[in-house]
Parts: C-alpha cells; structure tokens; sequence
C-alpha cells in the first residue's frame, strides 16, 4: 500500500495526462506522507483527483514514474510479471526473437528498465531506483517465459552503468546476475554473424534499434562503393558486404570498435571486401573530399550529439557538418543514409537540418526511404523519449 501522495501544481502535469509516463520536480506543489525513495505513491491532481501509482525519486529531476493509472492496481510480484508477460507477447507478434530487445522501460510500462537478447544471453540496464527493486523478478520472469518456447537462457549480465544513474542517486554498476559465463555472444542478425562482447561493448553490447535499417541500406548496395561512418562494430558495413558490395570502407573513432568490427568481416568471410579504419570521422571526411573520393553509398550512424534539450543547438551543428561532409562524398545520383538517434532532435528538426545541408553544398535531395526503430523498440505515443531514430535513406543528386 502506498503511504504517501504527490500533489501536481494547478495547470501541471499536461504531458502525464496525455499519457506520457513521467512528472517532473518541477510539476509538484506539494508530497504528503511517509515514503523511502524508490517507494510506490499515488500521484494527485491539485484538486484530489487521482492520476496514477508510481515511483518517486526526488534526487531525480523525474520525481515520479508512472506504472499504472487504474486506481484499484495493486503492485505487487503478479503486476509485474504480468507486465514482462505483456511485453514478451508483443514481441512474439512483432519481431524474430533469437536477438532483440525484449522490454524497452516506459514503452513497454515497465519505467526505467531495459532488457536485450542476444541469442542465450539477457543483457539488464536498470535506470531507476524504484523499478531496480524489481530487477530479479523480471529476469527471473522472463527467462521462464524463454524457456517454456524452448529458448532457455545460460546467463544474465547486468549493464547499469550509464551515467544517468548518477542522476537517480544511484551508483554505476556493471556485473553478473547469477552464475558467471563468457560473456562473448556470437548473433546472427540478417544473416550476417557477430561476436557482441556485452561486457565491454558499448550500452548492451549491440545495437539492435537499427536491425530493419542495416536491412533497408543493404538492398542498395549490390557491385557499390560504400563507406560507413560511425560503424561501430562494423553492423552497416558488413551488411553491404554480405549484400555483394564491391568495395566497403568501415570507419570509427573506437580500437576497440574497430578491431571489433575486423574480426567479424573475418567471421563472415568478408575480410577481402570490407575493411575497417580507426579514425575520427569529422578528421576523415574532409580527407577523403580533399582526394576527390567517391561512394555509391555513404552511411551516418552517429552517437547521440545531445542529450539534453541545452545543447541541442550545437548538435543541430554537429548533424548539418556531417551530412554536408557525407554529401559531398556521393556520387551524383548515388545514396546516403542518414540517422540521428537523439530524442532531443526532433523529426521535424532533422530533417529541417539535412535540408540546409543539402542547399549549402548545392546537391538536390530525393527522399527514399523515412524509416525509425524496430518493432522491437516500440514508440509509445505521448512518451516523446521512446521515439528517438530518426533514419533516412535519401537520393543525392548534382543540380540539374
């Protein structure tokens, strides 16, 4: 039973009662009763009038993050598990399972958790003090949901280490939950094999939001010159390479990234078609112009260049450099694809800055494709934080 209530200002709380997941310290008049952070609480309009259960954190600039609105929910062991139960369904529906993101937090009404698959590996990034309490249970709930469809799990790993937790009052943590195992996966994600190291890789050790995506760009790469900017482990380029590209260049900032994305051109037999450089990508670009290189297809997969809406206006510098860098490097009618991964950037504004990137070097842009996340990393409306891919595969032609 929940021992204390949060009251909104009068006018507060629009977002949650459009149906996004979160109330902000801001929003708040008042809290009355007894409550430990990380404890369930009611959240109360200025007039008495119920809007939900959830957590409260008041270290976290996220007071309250919402679980249910239905006054009579009790949150107990059952809640969640029918929660996990839920979101495993959707992803029987939607997507293939052998790897994918199995809960994806305030989209799947599970707030500050997510869960990724890698073949017989669960990869756990808890970002919450009240769902972290809940963390066992959910693994434990949907290892046995695995297990019943004949795809038992041979260890879990938890990678809650984003900075973020620092914001929550929590610590940084990286480690086994259960019995230790090697903690190198070997995946297979539209036919092209990888080893995703979810210890050291980056977030869970694989990103898997751009499966459709690396799918889409692979169609148009048959006999193509391709570079791939920002690869990673080597994911867009390999699928070039395995859809028959002529010549592939991966580039990335990261050794480890790189020699990453090396030994899985070696694992796919591609090694004499695709090759890998480690290089600041803005330092390469320029390089590349400067010799009069050329590609049928460039690719931009940058990291988020904000994470907050204060710098959102030098990303917006950082994204139009890019792609005016990328532009330039295409072979008159060729193709680029392009993506941010910031929730901050909006759609709107993405495609406002690849437009003033296009007229500043003078190239004429025919759209393609507009694609985002996979299904996988469903976008629940109202929660402007899950719809965060923005990826356009775009035509790029001289003036005529």
């Amino acid at each position: 039973m929940e021992n204390a209530r949060v009251i909104l200002k009068k006018g507060e709380g629009r977002t949650l009662k459009a149906g996004g997941m979160w109330v902000y310290d801001n929003e708040i008049d008042h809290i009355e009763g007894d409550f430990i952070e990380g404890d369930m609480i009611v959240v109360e309009d200025f007039d008495g009038y119920f809007l939900g259960h959830g957590f409260i954190n008041t270290k976290s600039t996220i007071t309250v993050r919402l679980l249910s609105r239905k006054k009579d929910a009790v949150i107990d062991k059952f809640f969640i598990e029918q929660r996990v139960k839920d979101s495993y369904e959707y992803r029987k529906n939607t997507v293939e399972l052998a790897s994918c993101r199995m809960i994806f937090g305030e989209a799947d009404f599970l707030p500050g958790i997510v869960v990724d698959k890698f073949e017989d590996v669960l990869v756990v990034e808890s970002l919450a003090l009240g769902i972290d309490r809940w963390k066992i249970v959910i693994v434990d709930a949907l290892k046995e949901l695995l297990a019943m469809d004949g795809m038992p799990i041979r260890g879990v790993y938890e990678r809650s280490d984003a900075k973020v937790r620092l914001k929550e009052g929590m610590e940084r943590y990286k480690g086994f939950i259960g019995e230790e195992f090697d903690t190198r996966v070997r995946i297979v994600e539209n036919g092209v094999s990888y080893y995703v190291d979810v210890k050291e890789g980056q977030k869970t050790g694989f990103f898997l939001d751009q499966k459709y995506n690396r799918a889409a760009v692979a169609r148009l790469c048959k006999d193509k010159r391709v570079l791939d900017c920002f690869t990673h482990t080597g994911s867009f380029a390999l699928n070039a390479g395995l859809a028959g590209a002529k010549e592939v260049l991966g580039v990335d900032a990261s050794r480890l990234g790189i020699d990453q994305a090396t030994e899985n051109a070696t694992l796919n037999q591609l090694e004499k078609t695709v090759r890998f450089q480690c290089e600041d990508v803005f330092e390469l670009l320029p390089k590349l112009e400067a010799k009069g290189e050329k590609f049928d297809v460039v690719i931009l997969d940058p990291p988020a260049f904000t994470k907050s809406r204060s710098s959102v206006k030098n990303a917006v510098k950082g994204y139009r450099e890019i792609n005016m860098r990328g532009m330039k490097l295409v072979q008159d009618g060729g193709f680029l694809a392009t993506c941010s991964c910031s929730h901050f950037m909006t759609p709107e504004l993405f495609e406002k800055t690849i437009r003033e990137a296009a007229k500043s070097v003078h190239k004429r842009v025919r759209q393609v494709e507009y694609r985002t996340q996979a299904p996988d990393h469903p976008i629940l409306f109202a929660a402007e934080e899950s719809y965060y891919l923005k990826f356009y595969i775009l035509q790029i032609c001289d003036e005529k």
